[in-house]
């Protein structure tokens, strides 16, 4: 390469829309969809996340069979159980899927969100790239909680331990 070639230039990655509805009363806050979960333009669409099998776990009879193929499925399971999911960040440059690699994050309006949401209760980071934002969430006036992240990257934890977690913070926000 010549000092004449321009350097190419980081590609901006777009999140996904909040899942949210009027009765939400917990906000799970992740930090950046991985690279399986833009593509598929799903939350926690990596088969090794453990998101979905936590809450299965949590609420083990339910009318929806979240394990099936069908993301509309989940989606629907859990915000009838009251709970909504988006990402402290609107956008950023990164290449690959792991947190560490985010660069030039631009965060999204959730204070906006909380009009959305008028019986939200709680507000929880999945993981400590989300927690990182822990100073603007309670300045929403809410508490906020740190939860271990469901990533695979996330290896220290026993599926166990996360579930313990979990489960505690889900019952602070009185959804068990």
């Amino acid at each position: 390469m010549t000092s004449d070639e321009p350097l190419a230039q980081p590609t901006r990655l777009l999140g996904l829309a909040p899942l949210v509805a009027p009765h939400t009363r917990l906000l799970v806050l992740g930090s950046f969809p991985g690279a399986t979960s833009l593509a598929r333009q799903q939350y926690y669409a990596h088969p090794q996340n453990a998101f979905w099998r936590i809450l299965q776990a949590i609420w083990p009879s339910s009318p929806y069979e979240i394990r099936a193929d069908s993301y509309q499925n989940r989606i629907d399971w859990m915000l009838d159980k009251g709970i909504g999911l988006w990402d402290v960040y609107a956008s950023c440059e990164r290449s690959g899927s792991l947190d560490s690699a985010i660069q030039q994050p631009q965060a999204n309006d959730l204070a906006g969100l909380m009009q959305r949401c008028p019986q939200l209760q709680v507000i929880a980071h999945n993981g400590g790239e989300s927690f990182k934002h822990a100073r603007l969430t309670r300045s929403l006036g809410l508490p906020v909680y740190r939860l271990p992240s469901t990533s695979p990257a996330n290896a220290s934890w026993s599926f166990e331990r996360k579930l313990a977690v979990w489960r505690e913070v889900i019952g602070l926000a009185d959804l068990l």
